[in-house]
């Protein structure tokens, strides 16, 4: 049987959830693709130039560097790229008073249960020399894409988690909110960097709310591994989204 490509998996889950976004693409590569930018020429944080790409046309496919230092540190060390910097886990949980002047963001209780999350995922590795983020209709040949990332309005998303668990019997661990940074959640997590991470899982969020100043309060992302998201396309035609679209996406009157 022959394995349905790329754009015919982007195709058909922007079918299914209906997607106003682009959907894009996450692979490794030992080499900056033709016509790709790095990634902090277009935001400093990866996962808001993610949004970009998805949300607008002119946004090119950019690579992820681990020597990009106008790239921020932190997501760079969620890529698996560099080490956190030492005082990261004071920053994220209650300050400290030598890094950004005692700034504390309060994502975790203490800087020791911070701790404990990082080494719950086990090494973070990088797929290769850069992390390429593309939307999905440039993908031609497929260059080893890792995992897709598709943003959807509450609707949308419900229905595509829904086609997630079409094929499964597991209940709960099919689609997972997991914590972390919104680029862990649109490519460390989905695409394999972390170690420990499930394997053919979906990973909804962000949970991170540092990203809320610039990602709109009514959508969440969907990071989707390659092996699920070919899974959920082919699934797709005898699913509910297909057999009983005014189920799926009931017409409402106002």
């Amino acid at each position: 049987m022959t394995l349905i490509s790329i754009k015919e998996i982007c195709e058909k889950l922007s079918v299914a959830g209906r997607l106003k976004y682009r959907p894009l693409c996450v692979y490794g590569a030992d080499e900056a693709p033709e016509g790709a930018v790095k990634s902090s020429t277009v935001d400093r944080c990866i996962a808001r130039a993610m949004f970009m790409m998805a949300s607008t046309e002119g946004v090119p496919a950019f690579y992820v560097a681990g020597d990009d230092e106008a790239c921020c540190m932190g997501g760079r060390s969620w890529m698996g790229f560099i080490e956190p910097h030492p005082l990261l886990k004071y920053f994220v949980t209650v300050g400290h008073k030598d890094f950004r002047g005692g700034a504390a963001e309060r994502l975790k209780a203490s800087p020791e249960l911070f701790e404990k999350s990082r080494q719950a995922l086990g090494r973070i590795t990088p797929p290769d020399r850069y992390i390429v983020v593309s939307p999905c209709s440039y993908i031609k040949d497929d260059p080893g894409v890792l995992s897709i990332l598709v943003f959807g309005y509450g609707e949308q998303v419900r229905n595509l988690a829904g086609l997630a668990q079409f094929d499964e019997y597991e209940q709960f661990s099919v689609v997972v909110t997991p914590g972390g940074p919104s680029c862990a959640t649109y490519i460390t997590y989905p695409a394999g960097l972390a170690e420990k991470a499930p394997k053919n899982t979906v990973f909804l969020g962000p949970t991170d709310p540092t990203g809320n100043v610039w990602f709109p309060p009514e959508l969440m992302a969907m990071g989707i591994p390659i092996r699920k998201a070919r899974q959920m396309a082919e699934s797709l035609e005898e699913s509910f989204i297909v057999k009983r679209a005014k189920v799926a996406y009931p017409e409402r009157k106002v």
